[in-house]
Formats: structure tokens, C-alpha cells, sequence
């Protein structure tokens, strides 16, 4: 997954901007990159959601001073990021400009206050083994999240007692602001500062979850972890990330693979990769040998006589499966090294001088004629 791009180097400012000029940058890319204005524009969309999230960083003094220290980590807590102050609502941002129909209203939309609200998503690492990130495996999984309160059945009020109508906004979450200027009197509508543009008011807030309707629970979830993943992969759970607010959809879950090594066997992509050691005899006269697999299994391998030392073998179809098609899987890799013995007693030693000489002129005079080679190649 791409790293995220500094949140400065988003907005376009230096990190020694002013909160004047951030709330500037911000406006202008805002209005530049909106989706009311670039219909049907997908890279648009995903420019509006970076600056706005940016901003939304950079505008929080707490957040903002996290960010300088720590950097994105402050914010990712699945990689134990320990900043867990509220989200960002992009309407909350907009509405501070334009008033409470923000950048929409602008570009002919509109955009209902205290109505549903999608969930967040969520980040989270998990960390997995060589054998189950090859096979596939099924993990359970530890998560902290919001759910419905259920001591007030999610309405933030306590037992009895149900939200009221927003006595100074009638419900309908907007202030009327009347200014004389010098083209008469103007109005405008803003969020209502009683209701923070809910439309109601919890006069005895639930005791359990303090008004918010929502609770931090620890959930176990099920994981399937598909065939052939590697690291740094990620996997998205629909519907498994933060519930939604007033009936909206939940959020999302992704998580993404670390995948710890292999003592024995390595990987690139579908292809595993193993050395296996012969002897100086196996490698002369040639023999057959076991490969062990990364299943547990063994496959049998005739070693040709006259093996040289580095020679690579392919057993094909014992390598990993591709994650899009199971049905696709990759080769093992085998090279045999020829194991020198390093220890040696006086009658090995003698056996091996009586070959050598038994070998003739041509086998000691290799060494010579590869450097006569040599040095006619320079010529």
C-alpha cells in the first residue's frame, strides 16, 4: 500500500504556515477539487478527500502538534498510533466557510444535517506465518471499535428520556444571522450552536456512553486469509470497520499481511526458492535425492554425474499459488551447492591425493589452462 504524502506537501504550504494560510490553501484546493464541481471525475474525488483530510490535521492545534512530532504513525493505530482524539467530518470543515450548506449548496446539491453518517474505516496489521500466507488460513482477530450503546439503544440518552427538539433551532440543526451591510441586511445560516446542527438536544445524557449513543468495545472477528498473499498485501473486510451514525452504513476493515520469514525457504512472488546441499560424490557419479517441499512432502531428483556446484533445478507446480487464481502456482527453485568437507582425517586425505594423481595430466592442469584462457582474452 503507497505511504501516505506529507500533509504540508498536500496543501501546499511550508510547515511553518499559519493557521491563516493553512485555512487558505485549504479553501482554495477545496473549491478546485469538490466532486459537486468535477462530476464523475474519480481523481478529483481522491485529490478532495486528501486535502481534506489534511486539513482537517492541520486546522486541530492537538492534532497538528501530534503530526509534527510523530508523523502519520500519531494517527494509524494499527501500527500503535496513540492519537485518539474525534475524526474529521469534512461537512463540520465546510460549514466553518460557507455556512451550513457548504461547498453544495454552491454547486446546486445539498447536504442534510444530523441525518445517517457512513462509519469509519479501519486499519490493522496482522501478523501471519511463511506456511499460512502460502496455504491460506483462518485467524481470529482482536479489534477495537464502536458499537451502538446498548444501554440506551444508540440514542444517547438515559432510559426513560428521549432527545428533544433543539429549542432554538426548531429542529431543523441552522441559526439565521441577520447583518446590516452596506448592500442592506443580509442572512445567513450556520450550524446551530445548541444542537451542533443535530436537530435535538439530550437534556439527561446516558450515563453509560455520556451522551455519544456509541461505546469502545473490543471485538473478535473471523479472518480468512486467502492463498498465495504476500507481505505487504491487504485484504478488505466490507462492513467490518466503525458503524455508521443515525442508520448509515458501517465503515470498512483492511488489513494488511506481515508475514514473518523462513528459516529454510524463500520467496519472489509465486516462485519459492531453497539450496540444497550434495556431496563431492553425488555431484561426480550422480544419485538420487530427496527435496523436501514446503508442505511437508519430498520429492524425489536424479542428480546428473558431472553436477557442477551452483547448478539450479525447477520443480514445477511446487512453488505458491497465485492469490487471483489458485489454480496458478509457481515453481520451486532448487540450487545445489556442493558441500566441501572442511575436516578430514589422514586416510581421507591420502584417498583423495591417490585420486587426484589417478585423474592424469588434464584434471591437475585445469587450474593453468583457465588462466592461459584468461590471458588470451585481454589479448
Amino acid at each position: 500500500m503507497a505511504a501516505k504524502k506529507d500533509y504540508y506537501e498536500t496543501l501546499g504550504v511550508a510547515k511553518s504556515a499559519s493557521d491563516e494560510d493553512i485555512k487558505k490553501a485549504y479553501r482554495k484546493m477545496a473549491k478546485q477539487y469538490h466532486p459537486d464541481a468535477n462530476p464523475g471525475d474519480a481523481a478529483a474525488e481522491e485529490k478532495f478527500k486528501e486535502v481534506s483530510e489534511a486539513y482537517g490535521v492541520l486546522s486541530d492545534g492537538n492534532k497538528k502538534a501530534a503530526y509534527d512530532q510523530y508523523g502519520h504513525a500519531a494517527f494509524d493505530q494499527a501500527s500503535g498510533g496513540f492519537y485518539n482524539g474525534p475524526g474529521v467530518d469534512i461537512g463540520d470543515i465546510f460549514s466553518s466557510f460557507f455556512g451550513d450548506g457548504g461547498l453544495s449548496e454552491m454547486f446546486g446539491g445539498s447536504r442534510r444535517r444530523g441525518g445517517p453518517r457512513r462509519g469509519a474505516d479501519l486499519q490493522m496489521r496482522l501478523n501471519i506465518k511463511f506456511e499460512e500466507a502460502v496455504f491460506g488460513a483462518v485467524k481470529d482477530v482482536q479489534m477495537q471499535t464502536w458499537e451502538a450503546c446498548g444501554t440506551c439503544k444508540g440514542s444517547g440518552a438515559k432510559p426513560g428520556t428521549f432527545p428533544e427538539t433543539c429549542k432554538k433551532c426548531k429542529g431543523s440543526g441552522k441559526d439565521r444571522i441577520t447583518q446590516q451591510t452596506i448592500l442592506g441586511y443580509m442572512t445567513t445560516e450556520v450550524t446551530c450552536s445548541a444542537c451542533k446542527g443535530e436537530g435535538k438536544t439530550i437534556k439527561d445524557p446516558c450515563v453509560e456512553c455520556r451522551g455519544q449513543g456509541r461505546v469502545r468495545v473490543t471485538k473478535t472477528l473471523q479472518v480468512t486469509v486467502p492463498k498465495g498473499i504476500d507481505d505487504g498485501q491487504s485484504i478488505r473486510l466490507s462492513g467490518k470497520g466503525e458503524p455508521g451514525e443515525k442508520g448509515g452504513d458501517s465503515g470498512d476493515l483492511l488489513i494488511t499481511m506481515n508475514i514473518s520469514p523462513h528459516k529454510v525457504f524463500k520467496r519472489d512472488g509465486t516462485n519459492l526458492y531453497l539450496d540444497v546441499p550434495i556431496t563431492i560424490v553425488q555431484a561426480s557419479l550422480g544419485d538420487e535425492i530427496l527435496i523436501p517441499t514446503l508442505d511437508g512432502s519430498e520429492e524425489r531428483y536424479n542428480v546428473k554425474p558431472g553436477t557442477q556446484p551452483g547448478t539450479i533445478v525447477s520443480l514445477r507446480g511446487k512453488g505458491v499459488p497465485s492469490v487471483r487464481n489458485n489454480r496458478n502456482v509457481g515453481d520451486l527453485v532448487v540450487k545445489l551447492n556442493v558441500a566441501v568437507p572442511t575436516q578430514m582425517n589422514e586416510k581421507q586425505k591420502e584417498i583423495l591425493r591417490q585420486f587426484n594423481e589417478a585423474m592424469g595430466d588434464d584434471y591437475k592442469n585445469h587450474k593453468k589452462k583457465w588462466y592461459d584462457k584468461l590471458k588470451e582474452s585481454f589479448k
